[in-house]
């Protein structure tokens, strides 16, 4: 698959529709596509089926989930300038199949933003270790099984909010996997603090994995 159809009208098309929403301050949280104005997903494609990213834009329906779910993770001045960004970043015709993979490593085992230093007990931490090695694994470009992936599901358990990411990321060839991860992960790096703080410390999180998100898409060749 090559972003955008590996044709230039194409990113043209979508960025100047998601521009000219921006423009008219068309762009809000918690609504697909209504009337005219909607998310950052559904004024791309002025819908909310995340497959047509892979139809009209050649983007996995799992970045296009990704892309949701952090735009309404942020605040509502940086929710939406995202959409543009989101697009902009992506140069026409580059492989994005890594950018989910890097992404879900970063947010599993970054030393300082990852959800690794978040996990209670050892058995977590193993279950954690386990969907980081299958990452890494599918980065060195082995493959790596659906059974692989359901063995890992099954060994985690729900005693803390790292334990429920790892199970959501070990889900990794479901579509909507990624966007749960990366609920549930600023969900366990907001729940270090007391709770007049988790909304806002949430909410930083989830800016941290835009600014991540849109870097990996610059990157990708």
């Amino acid at each position: 698959m090559k972003a955008f159809l590996n044709d230039p009208k194409v990113k043209e098309k979508y960025l100047n529709r998601v521009q000219a929403h921006f423009d008219a301050d068309e762009i809000i949280q918690g609504v697909y596509w209504e009337k005219g104005r909607g998310c950052g997903v559904g004024c791309t494609i002025e819908g909310s089926d995340h497959s047509r990213y892979e139809t009209e834009l050649g983007i996995s329906r799992v970045i296009a989930k990704l892309e949701d779910r952090i735009f309404e993770g942020l605040e509502n001045g940086e929710s939406k300038e995202f959409p543009v960004k989101f697009l902009k970043a992506i140069k026409v015709g580059v492989d994005l199949s890594l950018v989910v993979p890097k992404f879900m490593l970063w947010l599993l085992s970054d030393p300082k933003d990852g959800v690794f230093q978040y996990a209670e007990t050892e058995q977590t931490k193993k279950a954690i270790q386990e969907v980081i090695d299958l990452y890494k694994k599918k980065l060195k470009g082995k493959e790596v099984t659906i059974e692989e992936w359901t063995e890992v599901r099954c060994d985690t358990t729900a005693d803390t909010a790292a334990a429920a990411y790892a199970y959501a990321a070990a889900a990794a060839y479901a579509a909507d996997a990624a966007a749960y991860a990366a609920d549930a992960t600023a969900c366990a790096a907001a729940s270090a603090f007391d709770t007049a703080a988790y909304k806002k410390a949430k909410t930083k999180h989830f800016s941290k994995e835009a600014k991540k998100l849109l870097s990996l898409l610059k990157q990708a060749k």
